[in-house]
């Protein structure tokens, strides 16, 4: 049984574009925050002197293009062509410890072996150690003999930690590739009456159901607290302190309201409340933000470029900078949004999307991860065939929508820069949105 991770991203060492992926895991939860997290109480008694909603941004593929000079006529300037990387000649060496290379690897040319052993450390995690205080020099000896400063070479190199793909990962890239190839083969081929979809299972259709009304009643506690959330301040004084204050507040509090609707939501799905206490924080520190990413891409509005909490609240990029976020965050998640309110999708396909999110299994500190992916399958099959049914035209739907959980990882890893660019701003966030987004002061 598999589990749906994120990744839509190439591998160096196994395809023939760059992209990065990065993920930070949580640090242990205090047993007090986590019963706040867990706990029916009202969470928006919260003080209201900080900002949260670093929402994020979509993944940023990296690509390498390979420049080669070609003669030009005399008097005219001559052409640059982008195209593949040159072929190897043979005698090419590598730049970590001067063996015989094989290629690029995760940015760099390198040799089988060092890119074998970069890959296995970034996975591991791997902490090495040099008997030299780091001041070996790589070559194809000590390159045995000190992990450490090898590992360190390959950095200095270029490697890039962010373009490693977990085995999971490449999975889901071979699956997506299987579907568009699927889809080229049928549009070549003689039109034919496209077949009969069989109707969604009755289980699945009673589950689909139950999620757009969960998700319903969950919305409704927040449109019941709106008048609590600090107003957002007419003044256009950019040097005035208290406006600024008064915007960081509205924006946190509204977070603080997001986050309590998800731990709702979780907290109602089939299976969620079967799993160890400790596996159901693990899911719910790391999937919220990017829950919370796709609650506000399906509020966007495309013919005004803003997007809209709560019917009322309606905030443009500039809206978001005056709050504190700062541009290089703001522009991807507004990207995000675009992309997703390009699918068109309906309330079932965001309510499936969340819950096949929240039972992600490599999720870092999860325990139980069997269970986990026991309890996403159905939520997988269920999109599947609900796609099916309802696109039936659109063989690449259902791979372009959980590509879009990989660009949530990656916006995930954004938003903590972004958290941690506001703590250098002396800005402080609520107990809550510390605990789960894992800033410890």
């Amino acid at each position: 049984m598999s589990t749906l991770s994120a990744t839509d991203i190439t591998d160096v060492g196994h395809g023939d574009s760059l992209g990065c992926d990065s993920e930070e895991g949580p640090s242990a939860a205090t047993a007090e925050v986590k019963q706040e997290i867990l706990s029916q109480t009202d969470l928006y008694n919260t003080s209201h002197d900080d900002l949260n909603d670093s929402m994020l941004m979509e993944s940023n593929n990296i690509k390498m293009f390979f420049r080669e000079d070609k003669a030009a006529p005399e008097g005219q300037p001559v052409k640059r062509k982008k195209g593949p990387a040159p072929k190897m000649l043979g005698n090419e060496v590598c730049s970590v410890c001067g063996d015989k290379a094989s290629g690029f690897h995760y940015n760099v040319l390198s040799c089988e072996g060092c890119k074998g052993f970069f890959r296995r450390s970034v996975i591991k995690g791997a902490q090495y150690s040099c008997k030299n205080s780091g001041r070996c020099e790589m070559d194809m000896y000590m390159r045995r003999k000190c992990q450490q400063c090898r590992l360190r070479k390959c950095r200095e190199a270029g490697m890039l930690e962010q373009c490693v793909l977990s085995e999971e990962q490449i999975r889901l890239k071979k699956m997506k590739k299987q579907e568009e190839e699927t889809a080229r083969t049928s549009a070549v081929a003689t039109p034919s009456p496209a077949p009969e979809m069989p109707p969604l299972a009755p289980e699945q259709q009673e589950m689909i159901e139950k999620l757009v009304a969960m998700q319903k009643q969950c919305n409704k506690r927040s449109f019941i607290d709106r008048p609590k959330v600090t107003p957002w301040p007419q003044s256009q004084d950019p040097q005035n302190r208290e406006v600024r204050q008064q915007r960081f507040a509205h924006f946190t509090e509204l977070a603080i309201m997001s986050v309590q609707e998800i731990v709702d939501f979780a907290k109602q799905l089939p299976g969620f409340l079967e799993l160890t206490r400790e596996d159901q924080i693990a899911l719910l520190k790391t999937s919220t933000i990017e829950i919370m990413l796709l609650e506000t891409s399906r509020r966007y509005n495309p013919a005004i470029d803003s997007i809209t909490f709560l019917k009322d609240f309606t905030y443009n990029k500039e809206d978001f900078a005056k709050a504190g976020l700062q541009l290089e965050f703001i522009n991807p998640i507004f990207e995000f949004s675009k992309g997703m309110n390009d699918l068109h999708l309906d309330e079932a396909e965001y309510a499936l999307l969340i819950a096949i999110n929240i039972f992600s299994a490599d999720r870092p500190n999860v325990q139980d991860h069997e269970l986990v992916e026991r309890l996403q399958q159905p939520y997988v099959d269920a999109l599947h065939s609900y796609i099916r049914i309802k696109r039936p035209n659109d063989h690449l739907m259902f791979p372009r929508m959980l590509m879009k959980l990989v660009s949530l990882r990656t916006l995930s890893s954004v938003h903590s820069e972004q958290v941690f660019a506001l703590r250098l701003q002396d800005k402080k966030l609520p107990p809550l949105l510390s605990e789960i987004w894992d800033v410890h002061e």
